[in-house]
């Protein structure tokens, strides 16, 4: 009995191993697939899903998508990176941060061009200059920066400083720095570290908006080109500058063209989307069109031959 009932499992089991070598591939593999574990570590190449990156620098077509000929030339980076360091640079004439003879900072702003003031001896930080840079303030016709610029604590303001939006990096250590965009100082002293002034907010709590309604004719219908900022859910910042006048090779078609102000949503969700840096919550333009300059790893992208009134500088902490 013993035997008929060994017999009778042995014919099952070969039955068995038959139907399964009679599925067809492509079905075998996708139940295979199907069985995978689930991948317990997060993806390196998406960076808001890594914990250790500090910044990263790509192009992009209008839809945020990474494009090797790309017109939008994007900087991302995490402000909490103890890899990263900040400062504000400005024209000036003399040493950021000197004092007069009463003990006064000094203000003696000069014309520079993008090139020159990431450059300069006040663009340096320890002895290094910056890593990235990008262009932030306007200057009215005396050379003085017209928005709210505060270098490591010490001011540079302009005649709109408590009107315009500001980007800023807090002070502090690494783990608690915060990024903002405020109309002014800010409540907390800590996060009047770094601020450049800029132009108009077009990202508020989340929420898109029109700023053409708010530009003029001018700035919203022949300055093209442009450099902004913007700052995610998760504590992301988007530097970002469309313009085709670049020092790169650009393809311009139908979703690689400069935008107006009204049409960054798109491609700022796009950067944000795929590269897991969480949903836009402030966004604001730095420059009125016709100056924007970018900077990244020894190269300048994008320069416009006009003055500016400040520049945003990253720089890599030695060691790093």
């Amino acid at each position: 009995m013993k035997d008929v009932i060994r017999l009778a499992i042995f014919l099952v089991v070969v039955a068995g191993c038959q139907r399964i070598s009679q599925i067809p591939r492509d079905v075998s593999e996708s139940l295979s697939l199907k069985l995978e574990p689930v991948e317990s570590e997060p993806k390196q190449n998406c960076a808001g899903e890594n914990k250790n990156f500090s910044i990263e620098f790509f192009k992009t077509n209008n839809s945020g998508e990474v494009y090797e000929r790309g017109i939008n030339h994007v900087i991302i980076f995490n402000p909490k990176s103890n890899k990263l360091d900040f400062k504000v640079n400005v024209g000036l004439a003399h040493k950021l941060y000197e004092k007069d003879n009463q003990g006064k900072i000094k203000r003696e702003y000069v014309a520079k061009t993008f090139r020159e003031i990431i450059s300069d001896e006040n663009a340096k930080l320890k002895g290094k200059l910056p890593i990235a840079a990008i262009n932030a303030d306007y200057i009215d016709t005396l050379n003085k920066p017209q928005g709210l610029n505060i270098s490591r604590g010490v001011a540079y303001a302009g005649d709109f400083q408590s009107k315009r939006s500001s980007f800023g990096i807090s002070g502090g250590e690494a783990i608690r720095r915060r990024a903002t965009i405020a109309t002014g100082r800010r409540k907390e002293n800590i996060l009047n570290y770094n601020l450049v002034g800029g132009n108009g907010r077009f990202y508020r709590d989340a929420s898109f908006k029109d700023i053409c309604q708010d530009l003029g004719e001018f700035a919203c219908k022949q300055a093209t080109n442009r450099s902004m900022v913007a700052i995610t859910n998760r504590g992301y910042v988007i530097l970002l500058l469309n313009d085709a006048k670049a020092n790169s090779d650009i393809s311009v078609s139908d979703n690689n063209q400069e935008l107006l102000p009204d049409q960054f949503d798109n491609v700022l969700m796009g950067i944000a989307k795929n590269n897991c840096l969480g949903a836009i919550t402030e966004a604001m333009l730095f420059d009125g069109g016709m100056s924007p300059g970018l900077y990244y790893d020894k190269k300048i992208y994008v320069e416009n031959p006009g003055s500016i009134g400040s520049v945003f500088l990253i720089y890599k902490k030695p060691g790093f």
